[in-house]
């Protein structure tokens, strides 16, 4: 399939989105959504959606150590379901349970501030969701 594959970080105040580049090789930061209403954060993330051209969204789902659905993902969950009734391109979740803190490992160690990291830290963690999903596809299809 040609396009882009967009990846949601999905959190109670911001939304980071990564996008793919054509061929589904790379994941790349696009931006850090603030959160505002239900109706406005699915209008931008379909603006984010037809932007990018994407025919795929993944979404992270932050499951608790055992693998389980916790309070967040059922949260998480609950805004996918919104996603599939306002979008028209396919909709899959990845476990995320350790995206965030990869991110934030590598933020520190790139030496990056406290609160810089705090503005881009959903950004880094869609872009990790989004390079483990392109990995896992590739790896599947080979």
């Amino acid at each position: 399939v040609e396009g882009r594959v967009l990846a949601l970080d999905v959190g109670d105040v911001r939304i980071g989105i990564a996008a793919s580049d054509l061929l589904g090789l790379t994941a790349q930061p696009r931006e850090s959504y603030r959160r505002t209403t239900p109706a406005e954060d699915l209008a931008a993330i379909k603006r984010a959606v037809a932007e990018a051209e994407a025919y795929r969204v993944v979404v992270g789902l932050p499951l608790n150590e055992k693998g389980e659905t916790g309070h967040q993902a059922e949260r998480v969950l609950a805004f996918v379901e919104m996603l599939r009734e306002a979008l028209d391109v396919e909709i899959v979740t990845i476990d995320e349970r350790f995206t965030t803190a990869i991110a934030r490992r590598s933020l520190i160690q790139s030496d990056m501030r406290r609160a810089k990291r705090k503005k881009v830290i959903d950004i880094v963690a869609a872009q990790q969701i989004l390079q483990t999903y392109l990995d896992r596809e590739r790896n599947r299809r080979s």
